[in-house]
């Protein structure tokens, strides 16, 4: 009996011994390839690592959320996944059901046969719609429609015209027309007007040119930029917009002040006339 229970005393020592002698000679192999490795290659991370960043990446979360968020604020039907225990709950008619358990309201929806909607989810308690398919597919048509008629605001494109001072008044007017053009297209325009290099001319007659396109076009257009010296005074370059409806409202509102005005006075002189011969 004593000399088995020497022998499993033995064998446990050997081996325990044995795996403490595997342990310390798998560290020293380790740390002996690594110390033979390059260092681009030691340093390199290993496929793993790289599928665990990129299954964790920020911007792939970030979409996720981005997309969760839509999903959230878009108008659909829940189903029975409804998060919260107690909602209020509107009918199919609009009318305001009160607080509602989850239960019933799963319960209301399989025997009237009807869909739940988000109405304000983040109201306390979340507020939520009973409609039925048809219901739903009107409402989406209805705020698709909606979508499609709000104007998408794009980027506004500008022309560019360049010119000298020498020009004749009869090119001036066919270019003032096509600036004309433009403007009424809601292009901005950008003028550029050398100074002309074989006549003397005032200093100030190429922004007098400038001037003079922007009255060729009362009520249409203002600067969005006024004239200013360019190229060490070679050159004045100026940008012409179109009204904005603000500015397009109260253009139209003092040009009928100013017809009035003028058609009072006009009266006005008639009856003094008639008066004299009277």
């Amino acid at each position: 009996m004593a000399a088995l229970l020497l022998k499993r005393l033995t064998l446990q020592t050997i081996k325990t011994e044995n795996t403490c002698i595997r342990r310390r000679l798998g560290k020293y192999v380790v740390q002996k390839t690594a110390l033979a490795e390059p260092s681009h290659i030691a340093s390199a991370p290993r496929l793993s690592c790289l599928i665990h960043a990129e299954a964790f990446s920020t911007e792939d979360t970030q979409d996720k959320r981005e997309k969760k968020k839509k999903n959230e604020t878009a108008f659909r039907n829940v189903g029975r996944k409804i998060n919260e225990r107690i909602i209020q709950v509107l009918d199919e008619k609009g009318n305001d059901l009160g607080p509602m358990h989850r239960a019933n309201v799963i319960r209301l929806m399989a025997e009237q046969d009807l869909r739940l909607v988000p109405r304000d989810p983040g109201a306390q308690p979340p507020q939520y719609q009973l409609m039925t398919g048809t219901q739903i597919y009107q409402e989406r048509l209805r705020l698709r429609g909606m979508e499609r008629a709000e104007p998408k605001p794009g980027p506004t494109l500008t022309k560019e015209l360049t010119f000298s001072s020498n020009i004749g008044q009869h090119d001036l007017d066919t270019k003032s027309k096509q600036i004309q053009q433009w403007i009424e297209k809601k292009y901005k325009v950008q003028i550029t007007i050398k100074k002309g290099k074989t006549t003397e001319e005032p200093e100030n007659k190429m922004e007098e040119i400038c001037n003079q396109i922007l009255q060729t076009m009362p009520g249409i257009a203002t600067f969005s930029s006024r004239p200013q010296p360019i190229r060490r005074g070679k050159a004045v370059m100026c940008v012409l917009r179109p009204l904005s409806q603000k500015e397009d409202n109260a253009c139209r509102s003092a040009l009928g002040t100013q017809r009035g005005d003028a058609l009072n006075r006009g009266n006005g002189n008639d009856g003094a006339s008639n008066a004299l011969h009277q």
